[in-house]
């Protein structure tokens, strides 16, 4: 078969940078450990996306439609992955600024400056050079993708978007007749549940979604 926009696939995959092979992104609960990038909150395994909904990176998204299901490499320009390099989000900053927050700045520490996540370069002369572009920004990428299966079940398709916008993977779903139940244990904010909805709605065709309040 063929992959088409708005198909539910289930799918692994493990993302490194093309020129040193880090891996930084991945499914694989093993590749991670071993990539030294393991995170004990992250729910690892198949996942499942609507392809062309954004629910993976953009590039790949694109580059999903047309395959056939099985085992592909996919590599990325720095355009399609984090973007290019932008000399105004380096900045020169003075040390003195970070000591102050009990901060003893270094290369390779990550650091918070205004709201924004940025990287230091060099401390040097009481000035630290701070990039604050995406670590991967300028970067060609590429990514082992496992398509293992079309998902048709309306239940695994709600789940699914439920896990990719909300992060939610133990959420109770039930789905009869064309409408949806969704038991969670806390009430999202209007607006956020609208939005849910209507992409559920969209995407799967169900009509009616209810929501219930858990425990």
């Amino acid at each position: 078969m063929t992959i088409k926009k708005n198909d539910f696939i289930e799918l692994e995959y493990t993302g490194k940078t093309k020129a040193e092979g880090a891996v930084f992104d991945t499914t694989d609960e093993n590749v991670a450990k071993d990539a030294g990038i393991h995170n004990t909150g992250t729910h690892y395994g198949p996942v499942v996306i609507c392809v062309g909904q954004h629910h993976i990176l953009p590039g790949i998204d694109k580059h999903l439609e047309g395959k056939s299901l099985g085992k592909h490499t996919i590599t990325l320009t720095p355009e399609e992955a984090f973007g290019k390099k932008n000399a105004k989000l380096i900045q020169l900053l003075p040390t003195s600024n970070f000591i102050k927050e009990k901060i003893m700045p270094q290369p390779g520490l990550q650091v918070t400056v205004d709201g924004h996540l940025g990287t230091v370069k060099t401390v040097t002369g009481g000035r630290t050079l701070v990039d604050f572009n995406h670590p991967l920004s300028g970067k060609e990428i590429v990514y082992d993708i496992d398509l293992k299966n079309k998902v048709e079940d309306k239940k695994k398709q709600v789940e699914a978007i439920l896990e990719m916008r909300l992060h939610l993977h133990k959420v109770k779903v039930e789905v009869a007749e064309n409408k949806a139940t969704i038991a969670w244990h806390e009430v999202l904010p209007k607006p956020i549940q609208e939005q849910i909805d209507k992409e559920i709605q969209e995407a799967t065709g169900i009509k009616e979604i209810t929501w219930k309040k858990e425990g």
